[in-house]
């Protein structure tokens, strides 16, 4: 890590910031870093490699990440005209995305994600992010050096729309890959932070085969999931140990739980 530690410019629901310490024992400060599921990149903003490739589903995240690489001063100008209210949060949340320039989407999404329910993504059936206001301890905006630190290394990353599958077809012998895809735990569903169509069974199943693709080519890579049948079945045949994390399932502190997570790797060194 850095002496210059860059903190993510997001929250995320199911973000490892708090593990982060543990996940950077894995990172082999090879010539690339790889994230297929994104998020608020937490780990790459902590490590801080020379080169790197962030991919994620959701096309408002990368169009966000790529309008701050570019133009962090502009998102900035915006965000700063924004305040902390609900009613202010219900304005911005109404605007169409389709009808703003990249700055000015860039810092809605910013806005909202700072000021909505525990740093939910979440879409109606229209396509329409719809998570209520989550009130004012949800922290401040990020400032113009904050976002001008995150837009300096941002601009060493390639991004992706798309599934991690398509990043994953990417990943090269050399890479580090970490992967921290939403969970599928059929038994408990456990975590009310995501739509439990976001990440199926048969998502799963493909993941297991990426990551087996991954080892074959020589390419190291870390996991990180929920510690359930569906971790073991990833875990098979690799290396694998637990630690504790604290699930934000609720808006009150005391409403949230400690439960494991499981690390998953394989070192191709």
């Amino acid at each position: 890590m850095s002496d210059n530690e860059i903190r993510p410019f997001l929250r995320w629901a199911g973000s490892k910031k708090q593990i982060v310490s543990q996940l950077e024992q894995f990172w082999q400060n090879g010539p690339r870093y790889v994230e297929p599921f994104a998020g608020s990149a937490c780990l790459f903003f902590r490590l801080q490699p020379a080169k790197a490739l962030l991919g994620d589903l959701n096309s408002e995240l990368i169009s966000t990440y790529r309008t701050v690489r570019d133009k962090v001063d502009s998102v900035h100008d915006v965000l700063s005209t924004y305040h902390n209210s609900v009613s202010h949060y219900r304005r911005i949340r109404s605007l169409p995305p389709s009808s703003l320039s990249m700055s000015e989407r860039a810092a809605r999404f910013i806005y909202l994600n700072r000021f909505c329910f525990n740093g939910l993504y979440r879409t109606n059936q229209r396509g329409e992010f719809n998570v209520p206001y989550g009130g004012k301890k949800s922290g401040e905006l990020p400032t113009l050096a904050h976002l001008r630190d995150c837009a300096r290394l941002l601009k060493r990353a390639r991004l992706v729309t798309g599934s991690f599958e398509r990043t994953l077809e990417f990943a090269r012998v050399g890479d580090f890959v970490y992967m921290d895809p939403p969970f599928s735990v059929a038994a408990r569903r456990v975590f009310k932070e995501y739509n439990a169509s976001v990440f199926t069974d048969e998502d799963l199943r493909v993941l297991r085969s990426w990551m087996a693709k991954l080892a074959s080519a020589g390419i190291s890579f870390l996991v990180s999931y929920a510690q359930s049948d569906e971790a073991q079945y990833l875990a098979d045949g690799f290396s694998s140990r637990k630690v504790m994390v604290r699930r934000h399932i609720a808006g009150a502190f005391s409403n949230r739980v400690r439960s494991e997570e499981m690390l998953i790797s394989y070192d191709a060194r």
